[in-house]
C-alpha cells in the first residue's frame, strides 16, 4: 500500500486507513493525535501528509541490519498506542 503521493499527501478515507490497518475509529483516531503530535504527520480532513523528519533526529541513513519478527503497521500503531514498543 502506497502512503501518499510525490508530496506525501493520503487520499484514502478513514475507512480505508482503518481497513488496511484493522483499527477501528476510536482506534485510528487516536493513532492519528499521536503521529500529528509527534509531528510525523499532518492532518487536515480529508488529507493526511506524511512530514519529513527533522535533521538530527537520530535517523540513521542507512537502517540498521533487521532482527526479529516482522510486524504489520497496524500491529506497530497498535503497540505504540499501548505504550509498549514490544
Amino acid at each position: 500500500m502506497t502512503v501518499g503521493d510525490a508530496q506525501g499527501l493520503s487520499f484514502y478515507s478513514d475507512a480505508g486507513i482503518g481497513r488496511h490497518l484493522g483499527l477501528n475509529a476510536d482506534e485510528l483516531s487516536s493513532a492519528r493525535e499521536q503521529l500529528v503530535r509527534a509531528d510525523l504527520v499532518a492532518y487536515q480532513k480529508p488529507l493526511y501528509q506524511v512530514l519529513a523528519l527533522p535533521e538530527g533526529s537520530g535517523v540513521a541513513s542507512e537502517p540498521p541490519p533487521r532482527v526479529g519478527q516482522t510486524l504489520s503497521v497496524g500491529e506497530i500503531l497498535r503497540r505504540a498506542m499501548e505504550g509498549g514498543g514490544r
